[in-house]
């Protein structure tokens, strides 16, 4: 894939760095690291800048999250409460849970949005809990624009700034991932086993 990768922006410039941010968005796994330092790296030999390459994974970044925050508002919370009523006790859940996630979205989603655009993985699939939400499109559009630009910003001027070595940056983001999937890891048990011990102490 990295392969791919590197020779589909040689060739297809701005427009080949937006459509992978698109994509990558959409569909997690593809890595925004290789994307953005590459690219980065790309500009010493074609015709791209530094702040078009900024500017066009920004464009796609910011399209993927809308992509994805539609999907959300069709996953509406409505609907969840619908299914909560006739499969929620197998999965030992209640309308009352539902409302409480979305209420505590409704207060920190804002930044949420905003800081899990930084995070790899989560940076993309936090917009579909704001969809789902409904948070206020603008402000979405805002704090996503805002995360993307930095997030991009950082990449594209590492592999700018070290040229050839672009692949050993991002070996050391492979490794901040690892960190990243390894803390949300242990924070989704942590959050599981403290709701479990919630509803056993109301039971």
């Amino acid at each position: 894939m990295d392969n791919w990768i590197t020779e589909f922006i040689s060739e297809h410039g701005y427009f080949g760095v937006c459509f992978l941010l698109l994509i990558e968005n959409i569909f997690p796994p593809i890595p925004s690291e290789i994307i953005l330092t590459f690219s980065g790296f790309a500009t010493g030999f074609t015709t791209m800048t530094k702040t078009g390459v900024i500017i066009a994974a920004t464009i796609g970044s910011v399209v993927g999250a809308m992509i994805l925050y539609s999907i959300g508002l069709l996953i509406d919370v409505e609907r969840l409460e619908k299914f909560v009523e006739r499969r929620g006790r197998w999965l030992r859940l209640s309308k009352k849970d539902l409302r409480r996630a979305d209420e505590w979205f409704d207060k920190y989603g804002p930044w949420t949005v905003f800081f899990c655009r930084l995070v790899p993985l989560v940076r993309s699939l936090i917009s579909v809990p704001a969809g789902m939400s409904n948070m206020n499109f603008p402000l979405f559009l805002l704090l996503t624009t805002l995360g993307s630009f930095i997030w991009n910003t950082i990449l594209v001027t590492i592999g700018f700034n070290v040229g050839e070595n672009w692949e050993s940056i991002v070996h050391y983001m492979d490794v901040y991932s690892n960190i990243v999937y390894v803390l949300l890891a242990i924070g989704g048990i942590a959050v599981c086993i403290g709701y479990i011990r919630f509803r056993r102490k109301r039971a």
